[in-house]
């Protein structure tokens, strides 16, 4: 029997994976795509993110990036990561580099879903395959999340991604979002000759329609797509808890409120280790506890940010606001940049 079965082979499944590995646990990835797996997301990892990929032996290749602007027309404010930088990484070399470490530590990825999760006294049997525990990071619309009954629905205004990146050379090293009345569009440069512009929005037209309540920037993207768009939403995913017996749920599995501040993946690295240090220890009830601290603060910024946002009067003062309170502004760059 093994130790672990993990649910999901994107970054959070994988992150998982390796730490599983490194502690010495026998550990098996189910994931039904084949190859490298891409995702709609802003693709800017915050300095935290890059920490914790350092400490797993993962380096993945992208652009540097100091810090972050806000623009709105003429407004703009900007501050720095106060310590090292993130990085702009497309997903598809996150997720090959990951995936590399992965297989590299001897983790058995099987290209299959998981179905079928039935909970025992001392394990978990999934598809006929038993394990000991079992994490879930089979992504925002988890199937192992819905079979164990763990969703909350949904409440509120909810809020779509749709991302494609551009041929152009990046002309700033900071992650740039530009805010209209009803979106934002993160740029982050992602290699020498490329940026990738996510667009996020609770109202829902095609991208060509989005992009064009950002006039400014469109000018900017003249050159020729290198990818195609790719969507993601609704984005809000509550979760009643994130331990039911022996199945954790890691990354947006385990529940999601905005990529506005674009802190995912810090999250589900995050979430990963905490999982895994709960099952080597068996005491998976732990996690809870765990997965509550590594998320209370992105939760008390982006719900602010959010509720702002969703004000038409305080969403256009936003921009002017972080020019004119840069103190304000700075502390919550910090944030963004605090190590892992």
């Amino acid at each position: 029997m093994i130790d672990l079965l993990v649910a999901g082979g994107g970054p959070a499944g994988l992150a998982t994976a390796l730490h599983a590995a490194r502690v010495g646990l026998s550990v098996r990835v189910r994931e039904p795509r084949d190859g490298v797996v891409d995702k709609a997301c802003g693709e800017g990892l915050m300095p935290g993110a890059v920490a914790r990929l350092a400490r797993l032996g993962v380096d993945p290749a992208g652009r540097a990036l100091r810090g972050i602007r806000y623009l709105a027309g003429p407004a703009r404010a900007e501050a720095l990561f106060p310590g090292p930088p993130g990085r702009g990484v497309r997903r598809t070399v996150l997720h090959d580099a990951l995936r590399a470490a992965a297989l590299d530590a001897g983790v058995v990825v099987e290209r299959r879903a998981v179905r079928d999760v039935v909970q025992g006294a001392d394990r978990v049997v999934v598809d006929g395959t038993p394990a000991r525990y079992v994490v879930a990071a089979d992504g925002l619309h988890s199937p192992v999340r819905r079979s164990l009954g763990l969703e909350a629905g949904t409440r509120g205004r909810q809020r779509y991604g749709l991302r494609r990146h551009v041929g152009v050379a990046p002309w700033t090293d900071l992650v740039e979002v530009h805010w209209s009345a009803h979106a934002e569009a993160y740029v982050t440069p992602v290699g020498p000759g490329e940026v990738g512009v996510a667009i996020l929005t609770s109202v829902r037209r095609p991208y060509e329609e989005q992009l064009a309540a950002f006039p400014a920037l469109r000018e900017r993207l003249r050159g020729e797509a290198t990818s195609t768009v790719r969507g993601a939403g609704p984005l809000r995913q509550r979760t009643t808890r994130r331990v039911a017996g022996r199945v954790l749920l890691v990354g947006d599995a385990a529940g999601y409120v905005d990529a506005l501040t674009g802190e995912g993946l810090s999250l589900a690295l995050a979430q990963a280790e905490a999982a895994v240090a709960a099952v080597r220890a068996g005491r998976p009830e732990r996690y809870e506890a765990d997965w509550r601290r590594v998320v209370r603060r992105y939760r008390l910024l982006t719900e602010a940010l959010l509720a702002a946002a969703a004000v038409p009067p305080a969403r256009r003062a936003l921009v002017p606001a972080a020019r004119a309170l840069p103190v304000l502004f700075d502390a919550a760059v910090r944030e963004l940049g605090r190590p892992a």
